[in-house]
């Protein structure tokens, strides 16, 4: 089967013909249906940094799988063949599309522990991007976050994650505000129910903020966000535009602001966004593309040239 493989930084994916799965004990084979292109793919194509988390290359990049289960192995219950399934990355087993073959292919091996079955009436595509940007944005909002009702919550970047984490805001009944530079995507914040937008977080300063989730993660964006939540308030830092950064001292300890990082999420966190997913109460941005379109889609997303989330339908 033919797959897109990574062989080396800064070094275009390679199509080639890698043999189709056999599942042994505890695994499944999954026929992909759709894969999820995400901004770590990019990172491990341009940052050497990333090296560490990759064992052996060639190896198949993606890690948003979402598809049918074709065949299982000894040992596996709770799914059968036909069951339709996404895959948690962070179930606790080594992540897909850098320890071992990702979705950029046909077929998948996975884990049994890491399934997640899919609710009747959701898409492939947005199971796909549920697997991770859903259970990302998610786990910061609501898991690190403690979203709740009448909460004054502000989101920084309206990405793939922020779309998400914002709406999830809303639909736990917190009061959201959206700093976001990029005006093209303001309509879709007011769509997704904010109450204000504004281009730089750093216009909250003093706004007395229960909670900021800087989905971005540029620095100052991070240094904004502690000055603008209240005494005791809370900043779950999710975005890693920058992986080093100083923060001031004084805001952080006169206010006692709790600073806090997030990273991936659980089967749960994966299993409630799908409800939300499915139910349309959580209706993401999704571009659609092809198989052959993979390559070129995240030169487009290393280059900021689209919005929401890209999701190759396989």
């Amino acid at each position: 089967m033919q797959a897109w493989c990574f062989t080396a930084t800064n070094e275009p994916l390679v199509l080639l013909d890698i043999d189709e799965p056999t599942p042994g004990p505890g695994e499944v084979v999954i026929d992909i249906r759709a894969a999820g292109l995400c901004h770590s793919d990019v990172g491990v194509m341009v940052d050497a940094e990333w090296m560490s988390r990759i064992p052996s290359t060639p190896i198949v990049l993606g890690h948003e799988i979402a598809g049918v289960i074709e065949s299982v192995g000894p040992d596996v219950t709770g799914f059968k063949v036909g069951d339709r399934v996404g895959v948690c990355p962070s179930a606790g087993f080594s992540t897909p599309g850098f320890a071992r073959h990702g979705g950029f292919t046909s077929k998948y091996l996975g884990k049994a522990g890491e399934l997640v079955r899919m609710p009747d009436g959701l898409s492939f595509e947005l199971a796909a991007l549920g697997t991770d940007a859903g259970m990302t944005s998610y786990h910061a909002m609501v898991s690190r976050g403690a979203v709740k009702p009448g909460m004054k919550v502000g989101v920084i970047g309206l990405g793939g994650l922020g779309q998400i984490g914002a709406r999830v805001g809303v639909v736990r009944g917190a009061e959201v505000h959206v700093a976001e530079p990029n005006e093209a995507t303001w309509a879709m914040a007011k769509e997704i129910g904010a109450t204000t937008i504004v281009r730089d977080a750093s216009e909250w300063a003093g706004g007395g903020f229960d909670l900021v989730v800087d989905y971005a993660g540029f620095a100052t964006t991070t240094r904004a966000a502690v000055k603008a939540v209240r005494r005791g308030g809370r900043v779950v830092l999710v975005g890693m535009a920058k992986l080093e950064f100083t923060l001031d001292t004084m805001p952080m300890i006169l206010s006692e602001v709790e600073l806090l990082g997030s990273s991936g999420g659980t089967l749960q966190d994966v299993a409630e966004v799908y409800e939300l997913l499915g139910s349309r109460q959580v209706s993401p941005k999704v571009t659609t593309i092809g198989f052959a379109d993979i390559p070129r889609a995240l030169d487009d997303l290393r280059h900021h040239r689209t919005t929401g989330r890209l999701v190759a339908s396989l």
